[in-house]
């Protein structure tokens, strides 16, 4: 058994918070590592923003400053922070999990601890390593994907098609207005009775999000002004809810973006059984299979186009839905925290 410690300094959240409220990508990952990680029998630590000491399905919460740090530390993982790098340095062995494009990483701050440091760096997918040029500093570079949480793999094949209604899971402004343009000119207009469900808003990125919830309010604004052509603002949700909303899904719509280096949201649709229409822009290409579970457009008249077949062909909707259930849960939290027990180092050594 591994002594293992995370730390993260962004928003407020603990092991119990994806039950409760809605919760970003970062965060729901950080949750579902840290307990995975557990379950393997390795003893876990999290300091980051809790509000309280807690222990939850095996992991050790606590406030980031409150109190000393566990010792005897076999793998650190600093989490995307810069102010984290160098916070334990007796750890056996040091890890930076990032999740955003790394050109933040080429400011001073976080080049000379990366220098100094050199922890091995977790990149989240394919196209996210390649936003870390060649010859910034660091250690060994790794790409660990996020696991699909087992509540997305629960879904069987529906016997009832859904009625003809995309969703939008994603952040207002990672091209909401674009997707609703689509929408009122040339989707809805060609599949009668069609609806775009939004489960989106500010609340889903806690402090973050507070920062841009005005910007966020005025796309909201927007879409409840489209009501008579079926937008259906329905804010965020609990996982456990979005996860019921899939049933009753036909598709889910997404531009993508190219500062998206994994698209959790994507992902969970497509293991839900959710078919996909993205376009090729950031890594939501990898998240869905082209002409099998979804369709990844490359314009935005195929977009529009590949909206409109899966809204109106009931079989094409069969067969991409349960292609989705067959291939895209196959790579899930316990795969994810198996290349991170890879990292720990051998007893004795450190690196």
């Amino acid at each position: 058994m591994a002594r293992i410690l995370l730390a993260d300094d962004g928003i407020e959240f603990d092991g119990q918070t994806p039950g409760q409220r809605p919760l970003g990508g970062v965060e729901s990952s950080i949750v579902n590592l840290t307990q995975e990680l557990a379950k393997r029998g390795h003893e876990v630590f999290v300091r980051n923003k809790c509000r309280a000491p807690l222990t939850f399905k095996g992991v050790h919460w606590h406030p980031i400053d409150d109190g000393p740090w566990p010792g005897d530390i076999d793998l650190y993982i600093a989490n995307r922070g810069d102010k984290l790098i160098k916070r334990m340095p007796a750890a056996r062995r040091s890890v930076f999990w990032i999740h955003n494009p790394a050109g933040y990483l080429l400011k001073w701050r976080y080049l000379w601890k990366l220098w100094q440091v050199k922890p091995a760096i977790v990149f989240i997918g394919d196209y996210h390593a390649t936003t870390y040029p060649a010859w910034a500093p660091g250690g060994e570079r790794i790409v660990i994907p996020y696991g699909m949480a087992d509540e997305f793999c629960q879904a069987q094949p529906l016997a009832k098609v859904p009625p003809p209604r995309a969703i939008f899971t994603s952040n207002p402004l990672r091209s909401l207005d674009w997707l609703m343009q689509l929408w009122a000119e040339a989707i809805e207009p060609r599949v009668p009775g069609a609806e775009l469900h939004l489960f989106t808003g500010a609340a889903t990125y806690g402090a973050v999000g507070d920062k841009k919830a005005a910007l966020m309010a005025q796309t909201i604004e927007r879409a409840e002004a489209l009501a008579g052509q079926g937008v259906r603002v329905r804010g965020p949700v609990s996982k456990p809810t979005l996860i019921e909303e899939f049933t009753s899904a036909r598709c889910m719509l997404y531009r993508g973006d190219i500062n998206e280096t994994f698209c959790l949201a994507v992902g969970e649709a497509q293991a839900s059984g959710v078919p996909a229409v993205v376009t090729r822009l950031g890594s939501v290409v990898e998240r869905v299979r082209d002409s099998e579970t979804g369709f990844i457009a490359s314009s935005d008249q195929e977009f529009v186009d590949h909206a409109v077949e899966l809204l109106s062909n009931e079989s094409l909707w069969r067969a991409q839905h349960e292609a989705a259930l067959a291939l895209q849960k196959n790579w899930r939290w316990p795969d994810a925290a198996a290349r991170f027990e890879q990292l720990l180092p051998a007893p004795g050594k450190r690196s």
